[in-house]
């Protein structure tokens, strides 16, 4: 239902950081859409501008830092919101810039959409009041000053199940994490591990079925531990799931190792719609390391769990994150790091330079490698999951394929996934139609001009090529 003050004015959106964050955002968007707030057109100023945060890392909060500073310069004047992790940790420094309106914390993600109009509205009657710089909205839950880590109080659950202006659905089925480790600053920035109920989640995907959607990446903070707030199991949320007709494809976003179990491996091998995709979280191949980081498994464990979906999925995709350079990690710990992925059969590793984050536990560890070394580190496994990947994609070349096409603007190449994520191109003198959400057999060929996706060499459409 339009709203008086809302409908007519335009947004632009900007998120950062991991899939569970554009979930959210494409959430919030269908809220603004709902009370007549449209996307605003490239090159034109925004109304309303909205900033969802991460903090993984330094740099992402300089990146963070950035995008706000060019938000409220190319739009003089707009309404600027900020939230997610950066939101919920510096909150403070946020309100201190020039042009932000608005803070969220995690408490307020759950309604957000409302925080915004009445925040808009009172300044609209009052705008002495917002002359002074950023509202910041619960984002320390009434602590005092220096309690930048309200851990405990951060319980609300933000729900979504959206595409924004994508093909695939993100269905958010759990937020925060309650691990812990050494270098993470989650726990404080999104609360300890709360889900809802499977069935609210199992609605969610018909819903999306019933917007025609075909594929649903399931994501979260720590996924594996899902039950933590309603004593049911990841594996019962998979097999509910499963069980939705409409959805053809279901991907894992990102389990911890300690938590994929060989049931849940087994049952993904069977199911009629879970994909032969995995993205399990290493950090370290070093035990040494891994338990300075307060991991909760060692490499022999990790190990197996990628040798037993290589065992009952042998065209899996396997990716993997990586954190390089941490406190503790002498040479022959990155080294036992390099060695112990090369002779795992991964397909692409994520990799991460390790950033200190005020406030963690890694901070007392005395050993410290130097910037420019955890640069060097970052390369050489970044050239290794370079040689892994293309490996991986070149064992397919002439093989049939299911593909998933996703939206592509006129004129350019339609690029898609197969149930193992290999990212596929058709050239755009070869697109005849619109092909976003469709599903088709495709005869897979050599590598496109920059190395990243297959060619579509033959198509089993209804029109010919």
């Amino acid at each position: 239902m339009e709203d008086r003050l809302l409908g007519g004015k335009t947004a632009r959106y900007y998120t950062l950081g991991c899939k569970l964050n554009f979930s959210e955002t494409s959430s919030f968007r269908s809220g603004f859409m709902n009370l007549g707030v449209t996307d605003a057109a490239e090159g034109e100023k925004a109304d309303i501008c909205l900033i969802n945060t991460c903090s993984v890392t330094g740099e992402a909060n300089h990146k963070c830092r950035q995008i706000i500073h060019r938000m409220v310069r190319e739009n003089p004047g707009a309404f600027v919101v900020v939230t997610g992790c950066y939101a919920q940790l510096e909150a403070r420094e946020i309100a201190a810039m020039p042009g932000v309106s608005l803070v969220l914390g995690s408490n307020e993600k759950v309604n957000l959409v409302e925080r915004v109009v009445d925040a808009m509205k009172e300044e609209a009657l009052n705008p002495e009041v917002f002359s002074h710089g950023a509202e910041i909205e619960n984002v320390f839950a009434g602590q005092t000053d220096d309690a930048k880590k309200p851990v405990g109080m951060i319980r609300t659950f933000q729900p979504s199940c959206a595409r924004g202006n994508r093909t695939r659905y993100f269905l958010k089925v759990q937020d925060g994490c309650s691990y812990f480790c050494t270098y993470c600053t989650i726990p404080y920035a999104r609360g300890l591990s709360r889900n809802p109920p499977i069935s609210t989640l199992v609605d969610q995907a018909r819903k999306a079925a019933a917007e025609g959607g075909k594929e649903i990446v399931i994501t979260g903070v720590n996924i594996g531990d899902f039950g933590e707030t309603t004593h049911e199991t990841f594996i019962d949320l998979v097999k509910a799931l499963d069980g939705v007709e409409g959805i053809e494809r279901y991907r894992i976003s990102s389990i911890e190792p300690d938590l994929l179990s060989d049931e849940l491996i087994d049952y993904c091998a069977h199911s009629r719609a879970f994909m032969p995709h995995f993205h399990i979280p290493l950090q370290s191949g070093s035990d040494t390391v891994l338990k300075l980081m307060h991991r909760r498994y060692d490499a022999a464990l990790f190990a197996h769990k990628v040798n037993y979906i290589k065992e009952v999925m042998p065209d899996a995709f396997i990716g993997v994150d990586v954190m390089v350079g941490c406190r503790g990690e002498h040479p022959e710990h990155f080294q036992q790091t390099y060695d112990f992925l090369a002779a795992l059969p991964v397909t692409k590793l994520h990799v991460f330079p390790y950033s200190e984050r005020p406030g963690t536990a890694a901070l007392r560890i005395p050993y410290v490698v130097d910037m420019a070394e955890r640069k060097r580190r970052a390369r050489k496994l970044i050239e290794l999951s370079d040689e892994k990947t293309h490996d991986f994609y070149a064992q397919h070349i002439g093989r049939k394929a299911e593909v998933l096409f996703e939206r592509a603007q006129e004129g350019h190449a339609v690029h898609g996934f197969t149930r193992n994520y290999i990212r596929v191109e058709l050239p755009a003198d070869k697109v005849h139609d619109d092909y976003d959400n469709i599903i088709a057999e495709v005869e897979l060929g050599d590598f496109n001009a920059d190395g990243t996706a297959l060619m579509v060499k033959n198509i089993k459409l209804s029109m010919p090529l």
